[in-house]
């Protein structure tokens, strides 16, 4: 009876301790819509209270050494923070902690893949709906500049042109290329009729828009900023337009009609750049590179030395800044970017960037630094500070359940048959689409060893397979591997990971990804292939819950996919999850893809939004390509790898 009595006390403490919970969250949310409305009530005359409360004709005007919002001196304290790369959930908070900092306008850029995923299929609900995020702003008293691309750089796969514009053999990006301009225009007319209602000039946030994006560095095309500038203004943008470069292309990127702005870190660049700059016309750092982004097998990029000296630098000589990022958020799914100036390297999933606010929306000493110069030069006390985000460490996950890569490719539509390898932008899916990322399995059969060769047509990375046993890599490194000699015929599998594509340079037009040209054994291009696309999409991710899971062995066939539950006996927090003793592959929580894992760093954890958890049950399932670990574990604090200082 005394046992029973004592489970039963212990049952009510849990249960008083859940609700306590469930009191304390729903406070923090009532605190979070009183701090909002008292943002409009107490700091509403910060903004400049005439161009609030009466009517605007002008907006912002660039005519003198200095910006003015009908007629009054306006400097531009901005931030860039990108809606489709934080929860939903999250812009509020993320948005009163830019007004804490100090600033006045949010910066944020349209990514076009994310929004035309396939060809004349939009999306423009939930996170990427731009115009709530443009309401939100609104709300919250802060101005917009918008950066509608079509490329927008940002580290971002192709720097936001959708993978399908490439099943044109012959397209030129970025160009009047009609393929492109048409694509364009399409896009255009979906998307600018919804920026309209919230122009300043008809009593939105947005004071100001960019014409495409660092053109000057590209410059393949006189006429392109033409068509860009004349496409924006045909549909109804009437705002004050701007252009940014950095030293790569300043003086070929800007376009008669809209004000050019530079971009750099180091503030001896910077002053030479403002020389080249029109005179008696404002200047303004577009992008005031504040940390920076990291790739894999890097180290984590932080930069501090003179930042706060540069800023200084600039206040004082009336430089509008924009600070590039106050908070960069995360490279969620497949959508990291990466470079190649002779060697391919792709972005990490975190878009941390060492900005002011962390990738999980805390306060850095570099925001605390900031907020103190900016309050200062201000000469007046800033908003409050909101309270930072609690971060659970959760219990570790102990994997028992998973299922081989070969058995889940039944879970897939039927495979599609090729004489000759198809990269994945030109795969016969997607409403004629094609495949834009994760990755492609290509299956053909083989009568002999010897040694197979790449041709360079692997994009990025190929794991080779001879009857579902791993032989070794494929890359842009590795070109060539020996085959064993066997007797009859083998099933030769190649699992080609899309690692990101190139989003800056003169590289853009080169991005098909798979395999995109023959691969050869013994000098003779294999042929007849079955060619599985693995885009690991949300249903394909919900659907291991349905069928029927191997138990974990000692020696699990790789790849495969994990799959575990994360209980969660409370209202959810932000958390991250740690894959020591795994190799490399991809995670998702509930369907939802958190992003790439590597063990080469330097990035050691994946961050998971609290708003993609749920009070109980939470499905986890990792995609490993080639070392299983046993257990998963969830910090309360992220591991972004060494640092290294710009």
């Amino acid at each position: 009876m005394l046992k029973l009595l004592a489970q039963k006390g212990s049952r009510s403490m849990q249960i008083i301790a859940v609700r306590k919970e469930h009191v304390r969250r729903i406070g923090l949310l009532l605190l979070i819509i009183v701090a909002v409305v008292l943002y409009r009530l107490r700091f509403h005359w910060i903004s400049l209270t005439p161009t609030r409360m009466y009517s605007r004709k002008t907006g912002l005007q660039a005519d003198r050494e200095y910006f003015q919002l009908e007629g009054n001196k306006f400097l531009i304290l901005g931030g860039s923070m990108h809606y489709f790369r934080i929860p939903r959930a999250y812009w509020a908070d993320r948005m009163m902690k830019m007004k804490a900092l100090g600033l006045n306008t949010l910066v944020t850029y349209i990514p076009w893949n994310l929004h035309e995923p396939q060809r004349g299929i939009f999306n423009f609900k939930d996170n990427l709906d731009f115009e709530a995020y443009l309401r939100l702003a609104n709300d919250l008293d802060l101005w917009v500049i918008l950066r509608p691309g079509p490329y927008i750089c940002s580290e971002w796969d192709l720097g936001g042109l959708p993978s399908w514009l490439l099943r044109d053999k012959n397209m030129k990006l970025r160009t009047t290329y009609v393929g492109f301009t048409d694509a364009v225009d399409d896009f255009f007319d979906e998307l600018i009729p919804k920026v309209i209602p919230f122009q300043y000039k008809k009593g939105g946030p947005i004071i100001a828009v960019q014409v495409e994006n660092e053109y000057g560095g590209y410059d393949k095309d006189p006429k392109y900023m033409k068509f860009v500038y004349e496409a924006l203004v045909n549909r109804g943008i009437s705002e004050l337009f701007m252009t940014c470069d950095n030293k790569d292309g300043l003086s070929k990127g800007s376009i008669t009609g809209a004000l050019p702005t530079i971009n750099f870190q180091k503030l001896d660049s910077g002053l030479t750049l403002m020389k080249n700059l029109e005179p008696g016309k404002p200047k303004m750092v577009m992008e005031y590179w504040s940390g920076w982004f990291d790739h894999w097998g890097s180290h984590h990029h932080i930069y501090r030395e003179g930042m706060l000296n540069t800023i200084a630098a600039l206040l004082n000589k009336g430089v509008s800044i924009n600070l590039y990022m106050f908070h960069g958020g995360t490279n969620f799914g497949f959508m990291n970017g990466a470079q190649d100036f002779g060697t391919y390297i792709a972005d990490v999933t975190s878009y941390d960037y060492d900005a002011p606010l962390s990738e999980s929306g805390d306060y850095t000493e570099k925001y605390i630094q900031i907020r103190e110069l900016y309050s200062k030069w201000l000469g007046q006390e800033l908003p409050e500070q909101p309270a930072q985000m609690y971060k659970a460490r959760y219990t570790t996950i102990h994997v028992k359940e998973y299922v081989p890569l070969w058995k889940a490719l039944n879970q897939l539509e039927k495979p599609i048959q090729s004489e000759r390898p198809i990269n994945m932008e030109n795969l016969p899916i997607n409403n004629g689409s094609g495949q834009a990322y994760g990755y492609t399995l290509y299956n053909t059969v083989i009568n002999s060893g010897g040694l197979l060769h790449s041709g360079q047509n692997v994009r990025d990375r190929a794991q080779v397979f001879v009857d579902g046993q791993s032989v070794g890599f494929l890359d842009y490194n590795n070109i060539e591997l020996a085959i064993s000699t066997a007797v009859g015929k083998r099933n030769l599998s190649l699992l080609v990971e899309n690692r990101g594509r190139v989003n800056y340079g003169d590289k853009l037009d080169n991005q098909r990804k798979g395999i995109i040209g023959d691969i050869f054994l013994n000098k003779e291009p294999l042929k007849d292939f079955t060619i599985y696309p693995l885009e690991m999409k949300t249903n394909f991710i919900e659907s291991f819950s349905a069928i029927q899971l191997n138990a974990v062995p000692s020696n699990p066939t790789l790849p495969a996919f994990f799959y575990g539950i994360l209980y969660v006996d409370s209202l959810p927090y932000d958390t991250f999850i740690k894959l020591k003793g795994w190799t490399k592959g991809v995670v998702f929580v509930n369907g939802l893809n958190l992003g790439r894992y590597w063990e080469i760093g330097p990035q050691q954890t994946l961050y998971i939004p609290a708003p993609w958890l749920q009070h109980g049950s939470n499905e986890i399932v990792v995609f490993e390509e080639s070392k299983a670990g046993r257990t998963i574990e969830f910090l309360n604090k992220p591991d972004l790898g060494p640092a290294q200082h710009v």
